[in-house]
């Protein structure tokens, strides 16, 4: 069964379609609301402002690369995929590209023009909760060198390109620069702070190795570690919810957290090693539910509820905290 996208599932919501005569459609413009504000503009500094008096009064912009209308919603220029098709209502969903708006065919064109009009305070909303997540995902970017930075089980890691040993034919070692070590488990300390790296991962690598090098090494290195982990956690949460795992396959994939199948095989990402350990828990107990109720019905959520009843926040992290960029 599909946990969810790795990508945030798109906002969408729908509004009913009023019957109504046919009129004929309108051309391409962008629809104001009735009355607008005019916003005054100080500056108290004497030097050449950071950008031009037209850039600061322009209005902000969202375009889907395959808009066919336009609207100007509380200030903000939104163009927007129309699309026609058999469905009973004006249907509003933002994903990665923009807004895309979906209508019965004989709705005119001037309704749906009100309709998104109705609809901008919420359109805008989720374009800038959309714009400010591909930002924090841009800034996750890994530059695969010495010294880079990366999560592992919610906490930063240096990653430290050493010659010198060959760690036991295991790839690379985790040490730690504080006395405590970081481990796994109900005991697990959490105690550094916030924010800053207190674990190197020492690759061994020579120092002129390539960034893809780099990348594979750390990679495989955590892969060991995501198999590891997810071992120990099915194992310990198996139990309690009174099934039988038989198989674990760690996934590379791009739409899917994890899954299970009825013969008790379970498949997680390996991903989800960069997550704290209560993100990791409650998809291993999401897993572990569906050898118990396969589907997302009201009962399934009740199982996992036993178990982890946090869930709701835990799953809104997966959703949007931002991790590495591969």
């Amino acid at each position: 069964m599909d946990l969810f996208d790795l990508e945030p599932a798109r906002p969408t919501a729908d509004l009913p379609a009023k019957a109504t005569t046919s009129r004929p459609n309108e051309p391409l413009a962008i629809i104001a609301p009735a009355s607008t504000a005019i916003e005054k503009i100080a500056s108290a500094s004497n030097h050449p402002p950071a950008q031009t008096l037209a850039q600061v009064l322009a209005p902000a912009t969202y375009r889907h690369p395959a808009a066919s209308r336009e609207a100007l919603l509380e200030g903000t220029v939104v163009g927007y995929q129309f699309r026609r098709g058999k469905r009973r209502t004006i249907g509003f969903s933002v994903g990665a590209e923009g807004l895309v708006v979906s209508a019965p065919k004989w709705v005119p064109l001037y309704e749906i023009d009100k309709a998104v009009q109705e609809k901008s305070g919420w359109i805008v909303k989720k374009l800038q909760e959309t714009r400010a997540r591909h930002d924090r995902l841009e800034s996750a970017r890994i530059e695969w060198k010495d010294g880079t930075t990366l999560p592992f089980l919610g906490e930063p890691v240096i990653v430290v390109i050493d010659p010198r040993h060959a760690f036991g034919g295991v790839g690379g070692e985790l040490k730690s620069s504080a006395a405590a070590e970081l481990h796994t488990g109900e005991d697990a300390p959490n105690s550094s702070l916030p924010g800053v790296p207190r674990l190197t991962l020492h690759i061994a690598l020579a120092h002129d190795a390539t960034a893809e090098q780099i990348r594979d090494s750390v990679q495989a290195w955590l892969m060991r570690q995501a198999k590891r982990v997810f071992t120990e956690r099915l194992d310990h949460f198996a139990p309690h919810l009174g099934v039988q795992w038989r198989k674990l396959s760690l996934s590379s994939a791009g739409t899917r957290w994890g899954s299970a199948s009825a013969d008790g095989s379970i498949r997680l990402n390996w991903r989800l090693i960069h997550f704290k350990q209560s993100v990791i828990d409650y998809v291993v107990v999401h897993e572990l539910s569906h050898l118990r109720v396969m589907d997302h019905s009201p009962r399934f959520w009740d199982t996992v509820r036993t178990v982890v009843p946090d869930y709701a926040l835990l799953r809104s992290q997966l959703k949007e905290e931002a991790l590495p960029r591969w």
